[in-house]
């Protein structure tokens, strides 16, 4: 075994094609992964149930770091989904949870952070983990946000991936 790891990436598709790419990046031998959404769609005539990507225009690939390259020839394939100039590594504990939320609810819908002015979030990590913010401002991939804490307000931007949506009313 020579103890290279093989990692989770995104890698992102031409629209409507995250089928055809799941299937070419499995025929090349690839481990892939489509997370397919149970969907009831009217037709003129009846109700029937479908299975329709749950990310638009992303595919999952499990590969060591020197695949990358096969992956990307894949037709359908735009590119990885970049993280800090490289390209994004999945947590594999994140695939399994959508994989078993998947395989328990139907008519499962992907919905973005809604990081709208006065939205309560809490930072995930860094100094900062564990306190509770308010935005300011969504910022592209970086939110600006206030702490209120000992008195002080603090202002400070935060990246998206930082930050989850808080409890508090």
């Amino acid at each position: 075994m020579s103890g290279k790891q093989n990692n989770w990436y995104a890698v992102y598709t031409k629209p409507r094609f995250e089928k055809k790419v799941y299937k070419s990046l499995e025929e090349k031998g690839l481990e892939a992964y489509c997370p397919l959404n149970r969907v009831k769609k009217k037709w003129s005539d009846r109700m029937k149930w479908v299975e329709e990507p749950l990310f638009k225009s992303y595919v999952f690939v499990r590969v060591q770091e020197e695949e990358l390259g096969r992956a990307r020839e894949v037709k359908g394939v735009v590119n990885f989904v970049y993280w800090l100039g490289r390209p994004a590594i999945i947590k594999h504990k994140e695939i399994e949870t959508i994989r078993k939320f998947l395989n328990e609810y139907e008519d499962v819908k992907a919905v973005p952070l809604d990081l709208r002015p006065d939205t309560k979030v809490t930072i995930k990590k860094g100094v900062l983990m564990d306190k509770k913010a308010k935005v300011i401002r969504a910022l592209h991939k970086k939110v600006q946000v206030i702490i209120e804490s000992i008195g002080y307000s603090l202002v400070a931007v935060v990246d998206q991936s930082n930050i989850a949506l808080s409890n508090d009313k």
